[in-house]
Order: structure tokens, then C-alpha cells, then sequence
């Protein structure tokens, strides 16, 4: 058992993969963690796998695996079956988050006494810089997450958050949602379960040249926070012992939202 695994999900991150493992094994390495990089290739259209696996093929604390495309949420899970540390962080594959935050919170996570923490872009010290109007769709969903599940935190989907492994190995059975709202249904359950939570300020600049969020994806976003609404308030689903991502269909009159 290694102190820390990073789960780096990727989807067509050909061009930027490299560097982001190398900086975050770096980084590690400066503050003499022990630790293992799990990269999760989540059905890449492009090199993404073939780049990461060539450059790292040697190197005994990278671990690469691929997966069918399911989406972030799903990548994360799968590649938490590869992970033996006793700190779990999830990074996004870009840098528009640096990896040196990886270290400062885990050092919030010891010395707080917390189960998890979380990067925030909407608390003191905080610096992001993205698009107008996906600012505006950020505000709007997160109003309708404080409304459905008052979670102490104020913000879910910054790219970067760490997890003591025994919050997760409760918890992670227990995600249904694949994609766009993995974040939330971890938190909230996190949560709802007890768990301490901690934000941690984060200064970035949104880098994309063109986002990859469409009107779709926004559509099929609020379509799964308002399924685990229903799971969580309606159903009581994840308050049931044994719940799973397969038990769930043994529901009577259950469907998928």
C-alpha cells in the first residue's frame, strides 16, 4: 500500500498527457511522497492510451489502463480498482489546475481531520477565470444543487479533490452516475453518510480554445442531479444496505429518470 494514488481520467488527451503525468510525478517526488499515478483512458478516439503507455511503460508507479467510454464518473470508478493508497486524489488531465495542489491538500486532509478535500473556485483565495457564459451555467447549477442537497461545500466540479480511501470504498459502490453528475452524487452521499469535507482554494485560467460543454450536455447534466434527487429523497436508495449500481433495478416501479 502506497500513501498516495493519483486517478488521472483521460479522454482524447493526446497532446497534454505526458506533461501532466510527468508534472505531477514531479511534483510527488519533491515532497517525498510515496506514491502511483493511475491513468484511465476512457474509450480515446485518439493516441491518448498508446502516447501514455509508451512513455511510462517502464516506470513501475504508472499504471494505464483503458475502458469503453463511460464518462469521468466512470473512469474514476474503474480506476479505483487499480489504486492501493491510503489517499485517493482525482486530477483532471489538463493543467489548468496545477498539480502542486494535490500536495496542499493532502496535507488539509491530515491536519484538518477530514475525510476529503475539495477545490474550490468560490471561497477566499480563490482564482478562475473562465467563459461568460459557462460561468453563468456554473452559478445556475450550483444554485440547484444548494437547493436539492444543501452541501457544505460551494463548489462540486473543480477537477481536482482528495479522498481517504475508507470514505470511498463505502461510497463508490454506491455512484450511479457515469458522467455528469458523478461529482455531486459523490459528495452528496459523502455527506449524507457523515463525512467531513474541506474546500481548498484554487487559482487557474480556463485554457481551452473551444469548451467541450454543449447544450446537450447541460440537458443530460441537470437530468441526472434531478435522478439523484429522486434516488436519495424519493426512493431512499442509498440509505438501503447492499445498495449498489445493480441492486438498483430490483427497485419496484423504478425507472431510469
Amino acid at each position: 500500500m502506497v500513501d498516495l494514488s493519483v486517478i488521472v481520467p483521460a479522454y482524447n488527451e493526446e497532446g497534454i498527457i505526458v506533461k501532466t503525468v510527468e508534472e505531477i510525478k514531479r511534483v510527488l517526488e519533491n515532497a517525498n511522497i510515496d506514491y502511483e499515478i493511475v491513468v484511465v483512458d476512457d474509450g480515446s478516439e485518439d493516441k491518448t492510451y498508446l502516447v501514455v503507455k509508451k512513455r511510462f511503460s517502464r516506470d513501475p508507479r504508472v499504471i494505464v489502463v483503458r475502458k469503453e467510454n463511460g464518462g469521468k464518473g466512470s473512469a474514476i470508478k474503474f480506476g479505483f480498482k487499480f489504486t492501493s493508497g491510503k489517499i485517493i486524489a482525482f486530477k483532471d488531465a489538463d493543467l489548468e489546475i496545477h498539480p502542486s495542489y494535490i500536495t496542499k491538500m493532502v496535507k488539509e486532509l491530515k491536519n484538518r481531520g477530514v475525510d476529503g478535500v475539495i477545490g474550490s473556485k468560490r471561497i477566499p483565495g480563490a482564482s478562475f477565470w473562465y467563459p461568460p457564459l459557462r460561468r453563468v451555467l456554473s452559478r445556475a447549477y450550483w444554485m440547484l444543487v444548494r437547493v436539492l442537497f444543501k452541501l457544505s461545500v460551494t463548489d462540486t466540479q473543480i477537477g481536482i479533490k482528495v479522498f481517504r480511501r475508507e470514505a470511498l470504498e463505502e461510497i463508490l459502490p454506491r455512484i450511479l452516475c457515469k458522467r455528469y453528475a458523478f461529482d455531486v452524487e459523490l459528495l452528496a452521499n459523502l455527506e449524507r453518510r457523515g463525512y467531513k469535507l474541506l474546500e481548498y482554494p484554487v487559482r487557474s485560467r480556463f485554457q481551452r480554445k473551444k469548451s467541450r460543454i454543449r447544450i446537450g450536455d447541460v440537458w443530460k447534466m441537470l437530468l441526472d442531479t434531478l435522478a439523484i434527487y429522486y434516488r436519495m429523497k424519493i426512493l431512499k436508495y442509498y440509505d438501503k444496505e447492499g445498495s449498489d449500481e445493480n441492486s438498483l433495478v430490483k427497485l419496484e416501479g423504478y425507472k431510469e429518470p
